[in-house]
């Protein structure tokens, strides 16, 4: 009875002296990571602009502040237009802008962003998922030594803001426009001439009759931005991005150096805010729309059918001849994105396209109230 005991006891105590040891070690410490995040976008910006401030805050707080990120707007540590040259300098860690601003460094980084007639929001989703976008991808950010995320998503955009209507393919003729990336091309190719400038130019560029015409996403930055007051014609469908694919960009170097699980809240935080800025422009951009309307008299206008297949013959033709004259990976990255295309739109136009379609017939319906 008493060895027994003795050894009940030995063994309690063996256990508490294992469990004081335990609480009394001292917290392994953590290395703290604090980087920059440049971004393109006027501070405060609706859809863009925070959904950058939402992304700072989300990884230093799925990071339990092991990864702190600072978010500088544009013109705050670089100017708008050089977020990739930052992240390659060590200026920044990461940048968040649109792939396109940097296509004078590869003409592909423009695809990676949107395509004139290419993929909706969702299409491109599973091209960079399941269609070797992303892989792509790293291979052209590999030549700059970045890494990309496809970090936020603008949906279809509008086609643009225009003194003038538009009314048949003449009407582009010297005509003006702020319009970067592929639909630049396109503009330049029906006969106008595109200018790039960062959002927070453009309201004094048309004011001023630098340009003629701007597109810069859609109603929720529009009236944020003004555009209103000084164009009288909101067009659409925005052929030119019908989905546009923001991107995080970040230093590879400065990547790698972080454990592993830090760089999978990138990814992460990635992820969720591509989808997330998706869900602001889709509810947003309609309670804009009819601010614009309702407000300040906007009238938004369908460019005209012959209008369309113009724009859709000239895009096919602009992609052909990226297709004939650029290097291999850009070939290589046609190829992938016109598969991807295709076998997205056999199911979409069965089901999703035929829906919206069904869906402007006339039938009774409860109203919003």
């Amino acid at each position: 009875m008493e060895r027994r005991q003795f050894l009940r006891n030995s063994t309690l105590g063996v256990a508490a002296a294992a469990a004081a040891t335990t609480l009394a070690a001292p917290a392994i410490a953590q290395t703290v990571f604090e980087w920059r995040m440049v971004h393109s976008w006027p501070k405060n910006l609706p859809g863009v602009g925070a959904g950058a401030e939402r992304l700072a805050e989300r990884i230093t707080r799925a990071s339990g502040g092991r990864l702190k990120i600072t978010p500088f707007a544009a013109g705050e540590l670089v100017p708008a237009l050089q977020c990739m040259d930052a992240v390659m300098d060590g200026t920044a860690e990461m940048g968040h802008d649109a792939s396109f601003y940097h296509s004078g460094k590869h003409p592909a980084f423009s695809i990676f962003f949107a395509v004139p007639f290419g993929m909706t929001a969702d299409e491109q989703l599973a091209w960079f998922r399941f269609g070797g976008g992303q892989e792509l991808w790293d291979e052209l950010n590999d030549q700059f030594g970045i890494v990309s995320f496809p970090a936020g998503q603008t949906a279809c955009q509008s086609f643009g803001w225009f003194k003038k209507e538009i009314t048949s393919m003449q009407d582009f003729n010297g005509l003006k426009m702020r319009i970067p990336g592929l639909g630049g091309e396109l503009i330049k190719k029906v006969g106008g001439s595109a200018v790039v400038m960062p959002a927070g130019e453009i309201f004094a560029g048309l004011q001023s009759g630098a340009i003629d015409a701007a597109e810069f996403i859609g109603p929720l930055n529009d009236l944020a931005l003004g555009f209103h007051q000084v164009a009288k014609f909101c067009y659409g469908p925005g052929i030119q991005e019908p989905g546009g694919a923001v991107q995080l960009m970040v230093n590879k170097a400065k990547f790698q150096e972080l454990p592993e699980d830090l760089q999978q809240v990138i990814r992460s935080a990635c992820a969720e805010g591509y989808i997330d800025m998706k869900a602001e422009y889709d509810i947003r951009s309609g309670e804009a729309m009819a601010t614009l309307a309702n407000d300040h008299g906007v009238q938004f206008m369908r460019l005209p059918n012959e209008v369309l297949q113009g724009l859709g013959n000239a895009a096919g033709e602009l992609v052909q001849e990226s297709m004939d004259t650029g290097d291999d990976l850009t070939k290589r990255v046609w190829q992938s994105y016109l598969a991807s295309r295709a076998m997205t739109m056999r199911t979409l136009r069965f089901n999703e396209q035929a829906f919206l379609n069904a869906r402007t017939l006339e039938f009774t319906f409860p109203a919003a109230t």
